[in-house]
């Protein structure tokens, strides 16, 4: 199977607020060709984890066949749901945080877990704004999209 490097980063202003996330794939094909693609978008009313969340679904879901993937970002939130196993004492207990509390963002949780089921996913979180040419690149898309007059709604539920 290929390596894939996905780097993602999401951004919002306020919280709730206009966000956008960035997502970077990078590949080297079975020819030795390397290959780049970059994806963002913007959202009127939504939250920095939806856009994380989104960052990391987009880029998966650009995927056309099973792959290794290193995907990178700066959101704990993103990598220790599936680095500490949180993820999987979630869908255990029905949706519902180790408070009893319902999960927020099901629905990109699921999406989630939907686009990585055919590839071989590892999660690896580095400090955002530390000078990473990817993650500062994501941060540019996702605040760019961020600011676009082409923004989309997000069905955010608060």
């Amino acid at each position: 199977m290929m390596l894939v490097k996905i780097y993602t980063d999401g951004a919002c202003s306020g919280n709730p607020g206009k966000g956008g996330y960035g997502t970077i794939l990078t590949a080297i094909d079975e020819n030795g060709v390397s290959h780049e693609k970059e994806l963002t978008q913007g959202y009127k009313n939504t939250t920095n984890n939806r856009m994380e969340l989104l960052a990391a679904i987009v880029g998966l879901e650009a995927l056309k066949k099973p792959c290794n993937v290193e995907l990178t970002s700066d959101s704990k939130y993103l990598t220790d749901a599936f680095n500490q196993n949180w993820i999987d004492g979630w869908v255990k207990r029905g949706w519902k945080t180790a408070s009893k509390d319902p999960v927020k963002n099901k629905d990109l949780w699921e999406r989630l877990l939907k686009a990585k089921e055919n590839h071989n996913v590892k999660f690896i979180w580095i400090k955002g704004h530390n000078g990473h040419p990817y993650n500062e690149r994501c941060d540019k898309l996702a605040v760019s999209s961020s600011n676009s007059d082409n923004l989309l709604d997000d069905n955010f539920q608060g």
